[in-house]
């Protein structure tokens, strides 16, 4: 537990500076989006090209964990879009939101640290498959659907364009495709460059942290209790739930991975994910769903380390 809680303890820490910056006036509210873009375009695509590229595909790829993880997602996605489009069916930007929401955990800032104390060198490669699962098939369909919702009534060639072309623009997609390529050539960046996107990679997670807590003051779970427990149960209950059930159907041929699956299944969603809902008006609903959803995973976190350890 003392373990646990040295890992968890610095990461409230920091969301609570940040929430204390707006709230004493250092900052306005305003000035988080900046923070946010710096962690969107430049510090989280460093951390993700420095993960990638420092490893081979082979190193990286176990065809068992991507599906299994990969179904039990999508799944729990498509549950939850078809229950936030009932709930409010003049919303679907923020249906596409929940859904993913409750789908994509919190790999890089909990789930890896939290799988790396519990179960060594295993964690990190259980780090790369969720980073190339969710970058390439759950953000991106997340943030389609996002888009799509955004300019419904146009023609569906129209908007499945757009939508490509804005995946295209995404630095987080661009980064794994470069991450990729480096690690499938063998090629090593020049010190100086290596050294910037360390200390752009290192900045994400602090700097990510920080904007979250900022984003949280003043936001009130008061008028979207609903919404967010939807999100919050589909993240803590119902895809740990998938996850389970797709290892007792096609479980990893290493034991060590079939644990670090649960393990990251039971984390809260991104950091990045009121970031993410800035860009269409979610961000307050996003935090607010962020802050409900992080403050219980403690519980499903301590409960799977339990069982797996």
């Amino acid at each position: 537990m003392a373990d646990i809680l040295a890992i968890t303890v610095p990461i409230f820490l920091i969301v609570g500076l940040g929430y204390g910056a707006v709230h004493f006036g250092i900052l306005a509210r305003g000035d988080v989006r900046v923070f946010g873009l710096f962690v969107l375009n430049f510090s989280m695509p460093a951390l993700i090209i420095r993960a990638v590229s420092q490893k081979s595909l082979t190193e990286l790829i176990d065809p068992r964990y991507i599906v299994g993880y990969t179904l039990a997602s999508l799944a729990v996605f498509a549950v939850v879009y078809a229950i936030g489009r009932i709930q409010a069916p003049e919303r679907p930007t923020r249906a596409a939101f929940q859904a993913l929401g409750a789908s994509v955990s919190n790999s890089g800032f909990i789930g890896y640290p939290v799988a790396t104390m519990a179960l060594g060198p295993v964690g990190a490669i259980a780090f790369a498959h969720c980073l190339l699962l969710e970058n390439l098939v759950m953000l991106p369909l997340g943030l389609a659907m996002a888009e799509a919702a955004q300019q419904a009534g146009k023609p569906v060639g129209t908007v499945l364009g757009e939508v490509f072309r804005r995946l295209l623009r995404n630095p987080l997609i661009f980064a794994l495709l470069i991450g990729a390529a480096l690690s499938l050539l063998s090629l090593r960046l020049p010190v100086p460059l290596a050294r910037t996107i360390d200390l752009l990679a290192n900045a994400s997670a602090p700097v990510s942290l920080f904007v979250i807590g900022a984003t949280l003051f003043g936001v009130e779970v008061r008028g979207m209790f609903r919404a967010v427990s939807l999100v919050a149960l589909g993240k803590l209950l119902l895809h740990p739930l998938a996850v389970l059930a797709a290892i007792w159907l096609y479980p990893p041929r290493d034991p060590e991975l079939v644990k670090a699956m649960v393990i990251f299944s039971s984390v809260s969603m991104i950091t990045i994910y009121p970031i993410l809902g800035q860009k269409y008006g979610e961000a307050e609903f996003c935090a607010a769903a962020l802050l409900v959803t992080t403050a219980f995973s403690f519980l499903t976190i301590s409960v799977m380390l339990y069982f797996v350890i």
